[in-house]
């Protein structure tokens, strides 16, 4: 059997610009881009995953690997499957800055944790917020439907010179802008009532000095918090599943879906 080296390339550029999509969304996925998940694994899920959709894919252009065009290409590949990941973290990162704010509002800043998701020290209460939309995430198969929607993109957004257009990374960046008002938004009902139990104890301590206010307000103000994040916890995992809702919309709209 006798193979030419035009050959040989097709076939390996076949192989290696889905494996340089697929990587790079287990790259920037949530649930798999932790510190917990190792570099073996994502490197191993994305080599079944290419092998499997490769009889499947469009014929590709002929343009060579290692040219100006071929470098062009690969970075669009990667620059897919970043943002098909990144598009979800904004949504993780809206409630780790809500639960932020309430651990702040709580007097619970200091009690500082390692999040799995960021690797960065978070507080306590966004962690619980942390963990419980991740275990959300994985019960609605969020990261099966995010590979689904890549390996459809294959088809809509075949490998080639065209990527993510200018369009959508103006969606990308506009939506983005939003993440704020929406962590904030989940944390607005614990933040405003703890303020206004902050004011009374301010009130109180202005009428009457004497008072030990610091030593009362602090149990006072974290059982109450710890009260409210229970009773507002199932609202703000709606809002979390309008969110992620919102998330796969504007992938689905990038990927032509």
């Amino acid at each position: 059997m006798n193979f030419t080296e035009q050959q040989i390339l097709n076939q390996v550029a076949l192989f290696i610009w889905p494996l340089i999509r697929i990587s790079a969304m287990f790259v920037s996925v949530p649930l798999f881009s932790i510190r917990a998940v190792p570099v073996r694994v994502r490197l191993i899920l994305s080599v079944v995953i290419t092998l499997v959709i490769m009889p499947l894919l469009p014929p590709l252009s002929t343009v060579e690997m290692f040219s100006y065009r071929g470098f062009i290409m690969t970075v669009a590949q990667i620059m897919i499957g970043l943002t098909s990941g990144f598009i979800l973290q904004l949504v993780f990162a809206a409630v780790i800055f809500a639960g932020q704010g309430i651990a702040l509002s709580m007097g619970l800043g200091f009690s500082m944790m390692i999040d799995p998701q960021s690797g960065q020290q978070v507080p306590v209460i966004a962690q619980l917020y942390t963990v419980t939309t991740t275990l959300i995430f994985i019960s609605v198969d969020g990261h099966l439907l995010l590979i689904q929607m890549l390996l459809d993109s294959f088809k809509t957004l075949p490998i080639g010179l065209d990527g993510i257009d200018k369009a959508s990374i103006w969606s990308i960046l506009m939506w983005s802008s939003q993440m704020f008002s929406s962590g904030l938004l989940l944390a607005m009902p614990v933040i405003a009532s703890l303020l206004l139990v902050n004011v009374i104890f301010g009130v109180a301590a202005r009428a009457a000095p004497q008072l030990q206010i610091f030593s009362v307000g602090f149990p006072v103000t974290l059982m109450l918090g710890m009260l409210l994040v229970w009773k507002t916890l199932p609202d703000a995992l709606d809002q979390f599943s309008e969110l992620l809702t919102d998330a796969f919309d504007l992938i689905g709209h990038i990927l032509r879906l």
